[in-house]
């Protein structure tokens, strides 16, 4: 009995082929036009796919470019990043050297022992190297020219020489920049 449910459904599985040709789409008469009207389409298919293409490259140029400009984007952002890592460390250490400063000024003006003189300069010195070595650079201002770009007065003060008007006559305090970018300004006084 399994059997013959088989057959019966393989029977109604078979769809008739209709042989007519009014009923059938591919034996009517409109299909079956000359190849000389599909030439001239052909020209504007081919105008069409020559536009697709070239508006394709195009959008292909642009991304290349677009992805180029975001890996040197990044690479810079990244280059910058590892320059300027320790920033905040070294800008809380500025002070430090302030203070390494004024003690090295009054270690000179003072009596003490020349070796421990001596070994309290060398460390300073050390200390100074280490950040010098990490990209930090003093700014030199005092007897130059007032720079607004790297200097923040203070004060001015009248001075008896021309030659000293608008230039630092004295820095307060020491101004710095980390890998050529300004960290802190110096704080100085002016010749009026």
């Amino acid at each position: 009995m399994h059997e013959k449910e088989v057959k019966n459904q393989a029977e109604h599985d078979e769809l008739p082929v209709d042989t007519n040709e009014e009923a059938n789409p591919v034996y009517q008469e409109e299909n079956l036009q000359p190849q000389e009207e599909n030439v001239e389409s052909d020209g504007n298919e081919t105008e069409k796919i020559k536009a697709e293409l070239s508006e394709q490259k195009d959008k292909y140029i642009r991304l290349f470019a677009e992805f180029d400009n975001y890996k040197r984007r990044t690479s810079r952002e990244a280059m910058e990043l590892r320059q300027t890592a320790g920033k905040e460390i070294i800008i809380s250490m500025l002070d430090i050297l302030d203070d390494m400063d004024r003690a090295e000024q009054q270690l000179k003006e003072s009596n003490v022992d020349a070796a421990i003189s001596d070994g309290v300069l060398l460390v300073f010195d050390k200390f100074r190297k280490t950040l010098q070595s990490r990209g930090l650079k003093p700014i030199e201002t005092l007897h130059s020219d007032f720079d607004v770009e790297k200097d923040e007065a203070v004060s001015e003060i009248e001075v008896p020489d021309k030659k000293l008007k608008g230039k630092v006559v004295a820095e307060l305090q020491k101004g710095y920049m980390l890998n050529d970018k300004l960290i802190r300004f110096a704080k100085v006084v002016v010749g009026k």
